[in-house]
């Protein structure tokens, strides 16, 4: 039995197990301490995946650079009263991905912390479209902001018709926001191309958007040798490939840091 083991294993157990020691035959005692022990236990840690989920610190730093690049372009719009050098079509493609990811919080709990996640990135994430859409238009950026959407969606959503974990609508539904998402920075990227200067708020939500999924990448890693039995082979190229689009812009936006320039695109 694995939790009688683990009771084994802690010190508590030894200790109050020493007290018996003397008294061969009473095993009944010991097993009763060992069990109200390894209950408590249990409860505990019930009691913290309620809260919380099984984090490692790289996810854990991984979800706060994400929660930080929506608090950037946030700040970026409502400090300049302008959604300008940021890509209408990557939000809508993001709004689409949490959609279908998170169709799960009205029959799934998992944490308090996972629930919480969820509704902030749906909430926030249709804020900033509202914002763009409505209240801070820039039409200026549309001539640029050109990028088909539909070379993005069409492939994923084929893609998940054929590689998911079971042929359901949940199911596809999170296999093609998986692959969306590993994409969906492509129209910004595309816009920043055209524009070729890049605005500090805009440069910094960016690089904290690809930091976050670098630091997802190290959480899956760890998750490997450490949970034994963790692989998610689509899950993995999805996030590399989301992490290499990044990868030209990692290296303009240290450059420019190194310098103290703009960001400038080639």
């Amino acid at each position: 039995n694995s939790k009688v083991k683990k009771a084994f294993a802690s010190p508590t157990f030894f200790s109050l197990s020493f007290a018996n020691d003397n008294r061969p035959d009473d095993k009944e005692g010991c097993w009763a301490v060992t069990e109200t022990y390894t209950q408590r236990e249990e409860s505990e840690k019930r009691e913290r995946m309620f809260f919380f989920e099984s984090l490692n610190s790289f996810r854990l730093i991984g979800d706060l650079l994400h929660l930080a690049s929506i608090i950037i372009l946030l700040r970026k719009i409502f400090v300049n009263g302008s959604s300008a050098g940021v890509s209408l079509k990557t939000i809508q493609c993001y709004m689409i991905v949490f959609v279908c990811r998170y169709l799960d919080i009205f029959f799934a709990f998992h944490s308090l912390y996972n629930t919480s996640m969820k509704i902030f990135y749906l909430s926030s994430t249709a804020t900033i479209l509202y914002l763009m859409l409505v209240k801070y238009p820039n039409r200026n950026d549309r001539q640029h902001d050109s990028f088909r959407l539909i070379y993005l969606i069409a492939p994923c959503l084929v893609l998940a018709l054929f590689i998911n974990d079971e042929f359901s609508i949940i199911e596809v539904l999170w296999s093609f926001s998986i692959f969306l998402e590993s994409v969906s920075i492509m129209p910004q990227l595309f816009l920043l191309q055209r524009t070729k200067e890049v605005e500090s708020f805009t440069a910094d939500y960016i690089i904290t958007l690809g930091l976050y999924r670098a630091f997802y990448i190290l959480n899956w890693i760890d998750r490997y040798f450490w949970d034994g039995d963790y692989i998610d082979w689509w899950v993995w190229v999805g996030g590399i490939v989301q992490t290499i689009l990044y990868a030209d812009f990692f290296y303009y936006y240290a450059r420019s840091k190194w310098y103290g320039q703009k960001v400038v695109l080639p």
